[in-house]
């Protein structure tokens, strides 16, 4: 089979499938609806007619595209027309978690497995209800029990619907907390050498030397500048660094 033939076959399959399939799965399926035994269709065949499918699909042309989401291949509508397609389920559709359930899913997709007790130790306050509510939305599963913790408590996980709401492929697609609590983050100004020990600075600090230089040129320029040195940081800063030393 050519590539132009099987490129329309594996965009059938993916758009009549109730679920995302991966590229093994195309493979098996192409070849059990056309029972090759000697000259099976490859998944190298397979990746190539689906990169042909992604840049077809990425033309302004189509309101839809393919990506890999959920843990495998599906048809996606573009963001451009989330709020037209809205309509069609309502206030339902436009309904966003709340604050207690998104920071349980939030804890429960960095620590999992994780059990309940846990995640209230990280929370400080009672999660039942939040994790009531995930699991029903399917956001989370029940994926056993700590048989090594008194009582044998549930243990929790993030689903597959977990991964198709949120766009990722899988867990390591999640945003690393460094990554997301560095860019909330101000580099600080370098003003006036008057304030920096420049002597100490090339073991004490990141900056280089020419930094250094560079900034104490540049200061030199400014007129009537009065800083604050003993200015205290913002609040949600001090929070962002909590969370991250707690889920990590």
């Amino acid at each position: 089979m050519d590539i132009s033939n099987l490129i329309t076959h594996i965009e059938a399959l993916i758009f009549a499938s109730e679920k995302p399939l991966t590229s093994i799965d195309v493979v098996e399926l192409i070849n059990n609806a056309f029972g090759f035994l000697d000259d099976k269709i490859g998944i190298d065949q397979v990746e190539t007619s689906i990169d042909g499918i992604r840049e077809k699909y990425s033309s302004e042309f189509y309101p839809f595209e393919l990506r890999q989401s959920g843990g495998g291949w599906q048809f996606l509508t573009k963001k451009e027309y989330h709020q037209t397609i809205a309509q069609l389920n309502g206030d339902k559709f436009l309904k966003r978690l709340s604050t207690a359930a998104m920071e349980s899913l939030a804890i429960i997709a960095y620590k999992q497995p994780i059990t309940k007790s846990e995640i209230e130790a990280i929370r400080g306050v009672n999660s039942d209800y939040s994790i009531q509510k995930l699991l029903e939305k399917e956001l989370v599963v029940i994926t056993g029990r700590n048989e090594n913790m008194v009582g044998k408590p549930l243990i929790y996980g993030t689903s597959r619907h977990f991964m198709d709401y949120f766009g990722i492929n899988n867990s390591d697609d999640l945003p690393k907390i460094s990554e997301v609590l560095a860019e909330q983050m101000v580099e600080p100004t370098l003003v006036n050498a008057e304030h920096f020990d420049i002597e100490g600075s090339a073991s004490s600090t990141a900056q280089t030397e020419e930094e250094v230089i560079s900034a104490i040129e540049n200061s030199s320029e400014e007129e009537n500048i009065n800083i604050e040195m003993d200015e205290q940081q913002p609040s949600s800063e001090e929070n962002d660094t909590d969370v991250e030393s707690t889920i990590s």
